[in-house]
């Protein structure tokens, strides 16, 4: 599981997936999130500009990030 530390309100989902060096670059984001590779909270999301927040819990190929 991999804990990531907020500053702020929040963190495009995108930006998460690159933060926590799950994907390369932002595209590529931007792709496994349309295609329902990612996982907000238990449940597939396709939106690329989603807002995560402290307490969220985002899946991605079998790593669990938690948002603190």
């Amino acid at each position: 599981m991999i804990k990531f530390e907020l500053e702020g309100d929040y963190i495009p989902l995108i930006q998460l997936l690159k933060a926590t060096n799950l994907v390369q670059t932002g595209g590529e984001a931007q792709i496994v999130v349309s295609e329902g590779e990612v996982k907000y909270n238990g449940e597939v999301d396709f939106r690329k500009r989603l807002k995560v927040k402290k307490g969220d819990i985002v899946e991605f190929r079998g790593q669990k990030i938690t948002v603190i």
